[in-house]
């Protein structure tokens, strides 16, 4: 029994201390909305043409837009020539943005990942353009800068070396945050994603719930937005885009 209670005391701890290096998210809204930038319900047959596949699969479905991960694994090329490798589903959104304010309803429905993605291909500082993302998985909230993070062209290619586990380690501290949360399949979620300057703000439900300040967030030219689904399948039942500026204090 004693045991037993050490053990639950050490988990509040551990709880208690990755609570306390997380930044606090801040209670009011970080950007005013500016003009509706973009709005799409996902009815009616016809969709705006700034829609596009990345990756697949995406489908418009009951008035609502779907991802199903269908590249479960690495598989060969047709050609035998290159691997193609395994990756959530993205469809993307030709939208310039620079601060903005992105709304949108989700539900998982087998999913393990939905997330709200910024892009700028036309940068070559990381890989593929990524700029930054606001992902909801089934137990938490995750930020990242993935331009001076993860994706970061050297940092990328240090991630193929073990032997530099320790210095990318110290290079990606304060690029990303996961804050715990609970999400349930088949319900439906307000999820919001506010970015200007170097933060980004996610709300759920009208309540924040995730914080991050980091340089790479404060991309002046995110070309594109981009939608993923991650796991099985996952919905996208609205979506707004407004230009936004910092709240002023």
């Amino acid at each position: 029994m004693n045991i037993r209670i050490s053990l639950i005391a050490l988990s509040l701890v551990t709880v208690s201390a990755l609570a306390a290096e997380l930044p606090a998210v801040p209670v009011g809204t970080i950007a005013t909305k500016k003009e509706l930038f973009f709005s799409d319900d996902f009815k009616g047959a016809e969709h705006d043409k700034r829609w596009h596949r990345v990756v697949d699969t995406f489908a418009f479905e009951n008035g609502a837009l779907k991802g199903t991960q269908t590249r479960e694994k690495d598989t060969p090329s047709k050609d035998g020539k290159s691997v193609i490798k395994a990756h959530a589903a993205v469809y993307g959104l030709e939208l310039p943005t620079r601060d903005s304010v992105v709304e949108c309803k989700v539900r998982f429905d087998g999913a393990t990942m939905i997330d709200v993605e910024f892009d700028d291909r036309k940068f070559t500082g990381s890989h593929y353009g990524h700029i930054c993302r606001a992902q909801l998985r089934l137990n938490g909230v995750v930020i990242i800068d993935e331009k001076d993070g993860g994706m970061r062209n050297d940092i990328h290619e240090m991630k193929q070396d073990p032997t530099k586990k320790a210095e990318l380690a110290k290079l990606l501290v304060g690029r990303s945050v996961t804050y715990p949360a609970k999400f349930e399949a088949g319900k439906s979620y307000a999820f919001v994603v506010e970015t200007v300057g170097e933060e980004m703000r996610v709300s759920i439900d009208g309540k924040p719930v995730a914080y991050l300040k980091s340089s790479g967030i404060a991309h002046s030219t995110k070309s594109k937005i981009e939608l993923g689904v991650a796991g099985k399948s996952g919905w996208f039942e609205e979506i707004k885009v407004w230009n936004a500026e910092p709240v002023k204090h």
